[in-house]
């Protein structure tokens, strides 16, 4: 889907501008803190009730959140406020400072430029045969009646999908096999070093420090072995990487070593997380909502006749995509955002000062009663056209908006409707004893431990 960009309205006078109110329920020393790490989905999905801009206390800090669809938009498309504060500095220690995800101005802005190209509408096409390997080998691998651990299944294909299409690897099974194993670790620490910021007892020799750490270096010598190997091998593929590679910085110079490593980190792991979790979730909808699942299959027979689904037939498939976009309306797999204000500045008529962190749930946002009926039940017919008109601005926006829109969008789109109908059309999916498909908090949502059995239709 979509989301059509609007210039944010006038700023009222200084003299009219209000402090926004305290939320309820902080504590001495740790302010909001506690709540927050207690149970962060609840509590921001309760703030809305204390104010459309609402201060937080995190420790000494104060933090402003924004808890309606129209100024999260107004705040994504405003240049007073920048990618920084708690969330980003978290994931720098993974992403770096040089990459896409996390730099700023006209470094973002030339970057975009190089990579846009591969995410073009009229690009993604070409991907489509790798998608629907992928997609069917998944399906293929299972067996009726054995279970399925559907976390390390759905990096699998998120990162095989991710390294062969846009790193063009031959090398990417074991690696991506790493990859995943990394990932799970450096996501679960750096959520805990957002919510929890204990500064130098990270540094600390304590086992889960050790853990993180020997992830982080792993995943980051993963990244200069694939440059490597590509300067290496003298191949200049028509691909992300090539694109890296003979990119030139703003003076004409080529960029350097670090921006490339940082570029790579940012294709190969926000992207793969993020749709791992969304392939997590979906499996979980054809679990639970048995008559979603037969309807995707219905409706992938009626436009493949039969045979196998293809790249082609997703632009078709309109209750596929629907089920993909409900699923990441109830379970975003990005559920925290933060920016930084880079001036004295305004949003929604309260005062917001220079050097202030913002930040907003799209889970909350997307979950508001004022903006969906039934805002808690799992209904794909809500986008259809006649309905989804009713939907307010910004109030589903899984890619972000404005220049920090996820390049991506049409990419991660095409393989989530391709991976659905392909399970879909051939399995039926039960929950197996153990499975646990309650969400898990870090900085994405998935399930704890989703066990599935498939069953053959």
């Amino acid at each position: 889907m979509t989301v059509e960009s609007v210039k944010p309205e006038a700023p009222a006078p200084a003299s009219e501008l209000r402090v926004p109110p305290l939320a309820g329920g902080r504590v001495p020393v740790l302010g909001h803190g506690l709540k927050l790490v207690r149970d962060p989905l609840a509590f921001m999905s309760g703030l809305r009730e204390h104010g459309d801009v609402v201060r937080l206390k995190l420790g000494p800090k104060t933090v402003y959140a924004v808890t309606t669809p129209a100024l999260t938009g107004a705040l994504a498309l405003s240049p007073d406020y920048k990618i920084d504060g708690p969330l980003w500095e978290s994931l720098e220690g993974l992403l770096g400072k040089e990459g896409v995800a996390t730099a700023n101005g006209p470094r973002h802005r030339r970057q975009r430029r190089t990579i846009q190209p591969a995410f073009r509408l009229d690009a993604i096409p070409a991907y489509g045969p790798i998608m629907e390997e992928e997609a069917h080998a998944l399906a293929e691998r299972w067996k009726p009646g054995e279970t399925i651990e559907c976390t390390s299944e759905s990096f699998r294909v998120a990162v095989r999908i991710a390294a062969r299409c846009l790193l063009r690897g031959e090398y990417m099974d074991e690696r991506a096999e790493r990859l995943c194993v990394a990932l799970a670790t450096v996501f679960r620490g750096m959520y805990r070093r957002m919510v929890v910021p204990l500064g130098p007892l990270y540094r600390l020799p304590l086992p889960a420090n050790r853990e993180f750490n020997r992830a982080l270096g792993d995943l980051h010598l993963l990244v200069d072995e694939i440059v490597a190997e590509r300067r290496a091998s003298g191949q200049k593929p028509d691909d992300l990487l090539t694109a890296l590679l003979e990119a030139e910085d703003e003076n004409g110079d080529p960029i350097g070593e670090q921006e490339i490593h940082d570029q790579v980190v940012a294709i190969l792991t926000p992207g793969s997380e993020t749709v791992a979790s969304t392939i997590m979730w979906l499996l979980q909808v054809l679990a639970e909502h048995p008559e979603h699942a037969d309807r995707v299959r219905d409706e992938v027979e009626s436009v493949t006749g039969g045979r196998p689904v293809a790249f082609e037939d997703v632009r078709k498939l309109t209750h596929t995509n629907n089920v993909v976009v409900e699923a990441m309306r109830l379970r975003p797999a990005v559920w925290i955002l933060t920016r930084r204000a880079v001036t004295d500045t305004e949003l929604g008529g309260y005062r917001i000062p220079a050097g202030a962190d913002i930040v907003y749930s799209p889970y909350a946002i997307q979950r508001d009663a004022r903006s969906y009926a039934d805002n808690l039940e799992f209904d794909p017919d809500r986008w259809l056209p006649e309905r989804a008109k009713d939907v307010p601005k910004y109030a589903m926006s899984p890619f972000s908006v404005g220049n920090r829109k996820c390049p991506s969008d049409h990419f991660s789109m095409a393989q989530l409707s391709l991976i659905t109908a392909a399970v879909a059309t051939a399995y039926r999916f039960e929950q197996v004893p153990g499975s646990d498909d309650t969400t898990r908090v870090g900085i994405t949502l998935r399930p704890h431990e989703l066990l599935l059995r498939p069953v053959r239709r």
